[in-house]
């Protein structure tokens, strides 16, 4: 009966779990009398770009009347910059961009992404702009650089395409790529390059009702009052990957992952460290695919580790450990950009984690030194200076009992039953030992 009710329970768990689970309660009965919210904050990156791809997609599944995507950023990465924008381009639903709340702003990709919208909105007390691409991944160009006009032209080419698209000012568009132009919301709707401002997201459903937008089937005309609002938030794999490919997040993985390395090499058992360690450095190694990162500071950073590796199997008195210290800091400095919008390293975490490790290593180092100074307890060495006792001797040879063993020994005198001798060397399973006159005063008469 019990092995019954433990296979249904079985059963049972196996089910709830392999089941998908909705992103969020609907707030309407009817999809098609709600509008999806989905919101982006931060740098625009892999795991941004998969949420939105995934928000869109559930939209024309359930067949939303709208998609609105809340959004808050300084910039991003390109490759998922483009993703979003064809995503929303291509998708059924009309998608709304709505800047917001107050405060909030759509720099640098988040331009190419509002300009890419059916409809594009900002609250009061947002702004827009600065367009401009930059390298990421620690590099530095010349104005007259041809590869930086070769990216700004293909920006801005992008951003002109995008405001033409949808009818919006493409002169200013092109601007902002060209000389990182910003502009708050009111000067955003004056010169045409949103459509309208909302204070809040009820206004924002009002303002667009009756609004004429391009899709890909065609014009369709908006009815979006008084739509319900559902929610849909990000799956565990998009946080994760939007968490990871923070540099200082990747940076701090990598830092953890070689922590736990030297610990796990310094004292052998496949512990903590080592688990801890591997997972870190695992998780570290795909963020920096993720990112773009100079591939000479990459391999500084990968010759940092190996020293720092080394310096736990080959004590070198520091050379490698702290050779390796300066390589990883060094590496990171030109593996990744400190001023880029969004994907911005930290430098105090460079330093407080470099000192960190450096204190991890020289506690190593410490401990490897004192264990070396200890004398030996075990093996052959480990019985030298051993102190003993004399079962049974004749001329040269007999038996003694060391450390609570019989032993066959030798001796360079004479010896009597009962005598207290000190291990000399051992040979094989023979010891060579001689007369404890320490052992033999303290002996009781």
């Amino acid at each position: 009966m019990r092995g019954r009710a433990f296979l249904a329970a079985l059963l049972l768990v196996l089910g709830l779990t392999a089941a998908p689970l909705p992103a969020a309660p609907l707030a309407a009965a009817q999809p098609a009398g709600t509008a999806l919210l989905l919101t982006a904050e931060g740098g625009i990156g892999p795991g941004i770009a998969g949420y939105i791809e995934a928000g869109l997609a559930q939209a024309a599944e359930q067949g939303n009347a709208l998609a609105v995507l809340r959004l808050d950023t300084p910039g991003g990465l390109d490759a998922a910059t483009r993703r979003i924008v064809q995503a929303m381009l291509a998708s059924p639903v009309p998608v709304a961009v709505w800047v917001a709340p107050s405060g909030a702003r759509a720099a640098s990709a988040g331009v190419l992404i509002l300009s890419a919208a059916q409809v594009a909105a900002m609250a009061p007390g947002t702004a827009t702009g600065a367009a401009t691409p930059v390298l990421l991944g620690g590099g530095r160009e010349e104005e007259d650089d041809p590869l930086r006009a070769k990216r700004i032209n293909d920006a801005a080419a992008y951003a002109r395409g995008l405001a033409e698209y949808h009818g919006r000012n493409p002169d200013w568009l092109e601007k902002a790529v060209r000389e990182a132009a910003s502009l708050p919301a009111a000067e955003a709707l004056r010169l045409g390059v949103i459509d309208l401002v909302a204070a809040d997201l009820p206004a924002l459903l009002a303002a667009m009702d009756g609004r004429s937008v391009r899709m890909p089937a065609g014009p369709r005309v908006l009815q979006t009052a008084g739509l319900a609002v559902q929610r849909f938030d990000p799956g565990w794999r998009d946080r994760l990957l939007t968490a990871i490919s923070d540099p200082n997040i990747a940076y701090l993985l990598l830092m953890l992952g070689l922590g736990g390395l030297i610990l796990e090499f310094a004292a052998p058992g496949f512990g903590l460290g080592g688990v801890v360690g591997g997972i870190a450095l695992l998780l570290g190694l795909f963020a920096l695919n993720l990112l773009p990162v100079d591939l000479t500071g990459l391999a500084l950073m990968a010759l940092g580790a190996a020293m720092l590796v080394a310096e736990a199997f080959i004590p070198a008195f520091g050379l490698l450990g702290f050779g390796g210290l300066a390589a990883l800091v060094l590496g990171a400095v030109i593996a990744f950009d400190f001023g880029a919008p969004g994907f911005a390293l930290s430098p105090l975490l460079v330093v407080s984690s470099t000192v960190l490790l450096a204190l991890l290593l020289g506690a190593t180092m410490w401990s490897v030194w004192r264990s070396r100074r200890l004398a030996v307890m075990t093996g052959g060495q480990g019985m030298v200076g051993a102190p003993g006792r004399v079962l049974e001797w004749s001329g040269r040879g007999g038996a003694v009992l060391v450390h609570g063993e019989r032993w066959s020994a030798t001796a360079p005198v004479a010896l009597a039953p009962g005598q207290a001798v000190r291990v000399l060397a051992r040979h094989g399973l023979r010891l060579t030992v001689a007369p404890d006159a320490a052992g033999q005063e303290g002996k009781a008469p």
